[in-house]
């Protein structure tokens, strides 16, 4: 069995993706994801592999926030980078996130971990890698992932409206030199991982972007999350 990727894709962002992948490497990608979820325990589930592209149409992406690699703990990862399904424990980098959100905006910490309400609101949530192993950080990198998430980055360089797009880390911030339209926004800051969490507070990157869109005309992103309660991490 060989997932046929493009396929799966809305047809907006497989228009957009089609001329900007290779097939031989993209049917390559699509052989060994069909044979991880056939054989192994794969995070995301396969119908939610391309959340992120299904709640946010090509026409109205307008944010880029780049994750690496999903969750790999039960019942996290669905589709959305730095997102967990509403009542999972919130991960630390979330957590995190939330604690710069307040700080940069006032908008007071979510109880869920649902990031969709971004999505739907034009935040391509997306990861450099969309599956990975249970419990095996890193076990789908370099499999062609990153050819496919580079073209994404590359049609949304292509637009003529602005995009922010929001860098995260060291590995995210190599994503950098694919953005070369002079009307698009970078911004760059350290990882809000634990790790990194000291050099990521204080970045400021909701207002940063809030500022970049509505300079020229475009409508703020609510950043709010509205949602069940999740239970947090202790």
């Amino acid at each position: 069995m060989v997932l046929d990727l493009l396929e799966l894709l809305p047809g907006d962002w497989r228009e957009r993706l089609d001329p900007l992948v290779d097939p031989l490497g993209l049917a390559a990608l699509g052989a060994f994801v069909a044979k991880e979820y056939e054989e192994q325990t794969v995070y995301p589930p396969r119908e939610d592999l391309f959340n992120a592209f299904r709640h946010c149409s090509f026409d109205k992406a307008r944010v880029l926030i780049l994750g690496q690699d999903p969750y790999h703990g039960p019942g996290q990862a669905h589709g959305l980078s730095f997102s967990v399904r509403d009542g999972v424990k919130l991960p630390p980098s979330l957590r995190n996130i939330y604690k710069e959100l307040e700080a940069d905006l006032g908008v007071p910490v979510a109880k869920t971990g649902d990031l969709t309400p971004w999505a739907d609101q034009g935040v391509l949530l997306l990861n450099a890698v969309l599956t990975v192993r249970a419990s095996e950080a890193g076990s789908h990198a370099n499999r062609g992932w990153e050819e496919f998430t580079d073209a994404a980055i590359r049609a949304l360089n292509e637009k003529e409206e602005r995009v922010v797009f929001v860098l995260w880390g060291a590995y995210a911030r190599k994503k950098a030199k694919l953005v070369t339209g002079e009307h698009h926004v970078v911004h760059e800051s350290a990882h809000p991982s634990p790790l990194s969490a000291k050099k990521f507070f204080g970045s400021r990157p909701f207002s940063t972007v809030n500022k970049a869109l509505t300079d020229v005309g475009q409508p703020e992103i609510d950043w709010a999350v509205p949602g069940p309660a999740a239970l947090s991490e202790g």
